[in-house]
């Protein structure tokens, strides 16, 4: 192995001719290591001793102390030089791609070498600890954490200047991507064509670290790689998502779909990510100190990602409830139409106009937004709907007849009828309003004084979402006919 380090320094500026000279040393007397030297060790009864693995292991040990005596300590000064030029653009670029290709060059080298002890039927152990080291010219890094930082560094600043051309092209947000792309069924999450090349540039990077020889390092690699890929996508989103706040306050059907695309695409990764953490690969990499708390190696940016689905659907919420408690001011405060008979049908032309935006909005939105967080916004829609017209109707102290009575149960019909479109049973997310109705259609006699605040009669009733002093406003509010 000395021997070779001298040819070596003939190649000095061609790695890539060191790395194949080094594999035709080592595929040229490997057979001899079988033919002649095994047989004397297997006589010597050395068990477990292979003389192939020793040869190969010397010279990529060989190899190594080439690699970090003499062509890594140019690259970082070929880098160091890059950053103080004149043209640093061009140089920097130049020196980074000198450097990944080193790298291609080592991968490529440890494949071949892990392919010609396995030709043999030999056995490799795990992926981590000295004997896997021995055979790996990526060892380097395991003594140089520095260079595995700069390497993480490099990848991760080719791939976000490779991604933002295709995050600003707004074609990429508005198409979505047509049948199965990987494992998931991007139909069900309605992602934008832009994760595809995301979701790419991850799986190249984590590709990148998986022939590291260390579980520590490969995990340290990937967070300082392959997860800022994923916040800087996040901050991305959120700028998009306030930038049509700021212009419309979401009340623009432009800007919700532009928030549902952002949404779409959190929701797709959330789930890439969560099905990529029950991968014995990243299960290797659990309670690492790399991974703060524990856990998943990328549980932070599935927290970080959740918590911006949760609140841009809930802004959307907002902003339907927002609309729909404006178009429902005459509704609210027309309080003689609930003692008055109705002419014609018993619902309310008001109500209709305001139940008119609300599916309008909705039904666009289903459109757009995928089947899991358009769930999550029409549930928050119909529990806000629930709370202002119970609030404006049931316990305003609102006096409602018979006739009020009618028209109220025509108008929750029409709104039941609405979200019938989502579910089987649409009173059920409407808890006060449904209960209500049914108090306000108790018969006067069977109405016992103060009997309606027991809780045994409220639950003979079916009365549970209601307190006994919204029970009893409710009551007080009915006016029976003489």
């Amino acid at each position: 192995s000395t021997a070779a380090q001298h040819h070596f320094s003939k190649w000095a500026e061609k790695p890539e001719f060191v790395f194949a000279l080094a594999y035709k040393i080592i595929r040229d007397f490997v057979d001899s290591m079988d033919e002649i030297l095994q047989p004397i060790v297997d006589k010597a009864n050395l068990i477990g001793y292979s003389c192939r693995e020793e040869w190969i292991s010397g010279m990529v040990i060989a190899l190594s102390t080439y690699l970090v005596k003499e062509i890594f300590p140019k690259q970082i000064e070929l880098l160091q030089e890059s950053s103080s030029s004149s043209d640093a653009g061009s140089t920097a670029y130049q020196a980074r791609v000198s450097w990944l290709s080193l790298v291609d060059l080592m991968i490529s080298f440890d494949k071949r070498i892990q392919d010609l002890i396995l030709s043999t039927g030999l056995l490799l152990t795990a992926k981590d600890g000295d004997s896997w080291q021995r055979i790996s010219v990526l060892c380097v890094f395991c003594d140089r954490p520095d260079w595995l930082q700069l390497w993480a560094e490099i990848e991760r600043e080719e791939s976000l200047n490779k991604l933002q051309p295709a995050m600003d092209l707004e074609k990429n947000w508005s198409t979505r991507i047509q049948g199965t792309m990987l494992e998931y069924d991007s139909d069900d999450y309605k992602s934008p064509v832009i994760t595809s090349a995301v979701h790419q540039t991850l799986s190249l990077l984590i590709d990148r670290a998986r022939p590291i020889p260390s579980i520590t390092l490969r995990a340290e690699f990937i967070r300082m790689s392959a997860a800022p890929i994923i916040s800087e996508f996040l901050g991305y989103m959120l700028r998009r998502c306030q930038e049509a706040e700021g212009l419309t306050a979401l009340a623009d059907d432009n800007a919700v779909l532009k928030v549902s695309q952002s949404i779409n695409a959190a929701r797709y990764f959330e789930s890439t990510l969560t099905e990529w953490c029950e991968d014995v690969f990243f299960l290797e990499m659990e309670n690492l100190p790399v991974n703060g708390e524990g856990g998943c190696i990328f549980q932070q940016e599935i927290n970080h990602l959740k918590e911006f689905r949760v609140e841009w659907a809930d802004k959307i919420s907002t902003v339907i409830l927002r609309g729909f408690d404006a178009r429902s001011w005459d509704y609210l405060k027309t309080k003689r139409q609930w003692l008055e008979k109705s002419e014609g049908p018993a619902v309310s032309r008001t109500f209709i106009e305001s139940l008119d935006y609300m599916q309008g909005q909705l039904s666009k939105l289903q459109g757009g937004l995928n089947t899991v967080d358009f769930v999550t916004v029409w549930r928050s829609v119909a529990s806000g709907v629930d709370q202002l017209l119970f609030a404006g109707i049931c316990t305003s102290g609102i006096k409602i007849s018979g006739n009020g009575v009618e028209r109220l149960q025509g108008d929750l019909s029409v709104l039941f009828a609405i979200f019938s479109s989502w579910c089987l049973r649409p009173e059920g997310f409407f808890p006060r309003l449904s209960e209500g109705l049914r108090l306000l259609k108790i018969d006067e006699q069977q109405l016992k004084d103060g009997a309606f605040t027991d809780k045994n009669w409220l639950r003979e009733y079916g009365i549970r979402h209601l307190t006994a002093a919204d029970t009893e406003k409710i009551i007080k509010n009915r006016v029976y006919d003489a």
